[in-house]
C-alpha cells in the first residue's frame, strides 16, 4: 500500500455570526458526505472570524476574539474533528498569548479531536496586520502516512519559512491563505516554486470572493499543479496526494536529474550566511527523517 492521502480544500467564504463553530460544523460534514475516503480537510487562514472584514478596525475585532489554546473555541474545535473522525485544520485562529501577545495561528486537530500542532504565523503581513510574530516553524505527523508542514498566507513569500518545515522533514506544507488582493497570482508562482526548490506537495486553500481572491492551488514535488481552483468563486478542491512521490522525487531528483537536498558533501567547507549571521552545514543539509 503506497502512502496516500485524500485532501479537501475548501475555497469558502469567511464565516461571520454568532456561531462560526456550528457553521465550520454544516459545512464540514456536508463536504464529507461527498467524501467519505476523505483524510485531511482544510479551510483558510482565520476562516472562523470573517466579521473581522466589516469591523471598522479589524486589528482590534480580532484581538477581542483571541483565546488561548485551552480556550472554548478551541475546545469545540476538538470534538467537531473528533464527531467527523478525520484530520482537520480549521484555518488559523486569532490565539491568545502570554503577556497580551495575539498570534495567528494555524492549528491541526486528528481524527480523536486531539490538538496535535499549533503554527504561530511567523511573517505577518506588516505593517497591514497587527499580529505578533511567532518564532518557530512547526510540523505534525500523521501515523502511517507522512509528515506536514504548517504555514500561513504571507510566510510563503519568505523561501526560508517553506524550506525550514522542509528541512524539519516535511513532504507536504498546508499554506492557508485569506488573500484579498491582486498578488495572489504571485502567490500561485510561489507555491510552485516552494514546491520546486524543496521537493514537496504545496498545498495553498485561499478564501473565496467576495472577500478572498481565491485562486486555490496545489502542486505535486516537481512544481506541477495536479489541483486549481484558479478563480474566486467558492469551490472545493479533493486531490489525493501520493506522499511516496515526495520519496521518488528526493531519490532520482527532479525530472529526473535535480537533487538539491544531496547538494552537500561532508567534506564540502561551511558556507556562511551573513544575512543570518549563521551558516550551511554540509553534515546538516539533509531532512530529518530522511534516510
Amino acid at each position: 500500500m503506497g502512502r496516500t492521502l485524500l485532501v479537501a480544500l475548501a475555497q469558502y467564504p469567511p464565516i461571520t455570526g454568532a456561531d462560526p463553530v456550528g457553521q465550520l460544523q454544516a459545512q464540514a460534514a456536508e463536504i464529507q458526505r461527498e467524501s467519505t475516503d476523505l483524510g485531511l480537510l482544510v479551510f483558510p487562514e482565520v476562516h472562523l472570524c470573517g466579521d473581522c472584514d466589516t469591523a471598522a478596525d479589524g486589528n482590534e475585532w480580532l484581538r477581542s476574539a483571541a483565546e488561548p489554546l485551552d480556550g472554548p473555541r478551541m475546545q469545540a474545535l476538538g470534538e467537531l474533528a473528533a464527531a467527523l473522525g478525520l484530520w482537520l485544520i480549521p484555518g488559523s485562529v486569532p490565539e491568545l498569548g502570554d503577556g497580551g501577545h495575539v498570534y495567528n495561528t494555524q492549528v491541526v486537530f486528528d481524527p480523536s479531536g486531539n490538538l496535535v500542532a499549533s503554527y504561530r504565523k511567523v511573517f505577518p503581513w506588516r505593517p497591514y496586520e497587527a499580529w505578533s510574530s511567532g518564532h518557530e516553524f512547526e510540523v505534525f505527523d500523521m501515523p502511517g502516512t507522512g509528515r506536514g508542514g504548517l504555514s500561513i498566507c504571507y510566510d510563503a513569500w519568505f523561501p526560508e519559512s517553506t524550506r525550514s518545515v522542509a528541512w524539519l522533514g516535511a513532504e507536504f506544507v498546508v499554506n492557508v491563505v485569506k488573500t484579498i488582493g491582486a498578488d495572489r497570482k504571485q502567490e500561485r508562482v510561489l507555491a510552485q516554486a516552494n514546491a520546486i526548490v524543496n521537493q514537496v506537495f504545496m498545498l495553498s486553500v485561499n478564501a473565496a470572493g467576495p472577500i478572498g481572491a481565491g485562486g486555490s492551488i496545489v502542486c505535486d514535488p516537481e512544481g506541477t499543479v495536479i489541483a486549481d481552483l484558479p478563480t474566486a468563486d467558492p469551490g472545493l478542491i479533493r486531490v489525493e496526494v501520493d506522499l511516496d512521490a515526495v520519496t521518488r522525487v528526493r531519490e532520482v531528483g527532479t525530472e529526473g536529474f535535480n537533487r538539491m537536498w544531496s547538494q552537500m558533501a561532508p567534506n564540502d567547507p561551511v558556507i556562511d550566511l551573513p544575512i543570518y549571521q549563521g551558516r550551511i552545514d554540509p553534515t546538516r543539509w539533509q531532512p530529518r527523517g530522511a534516510p
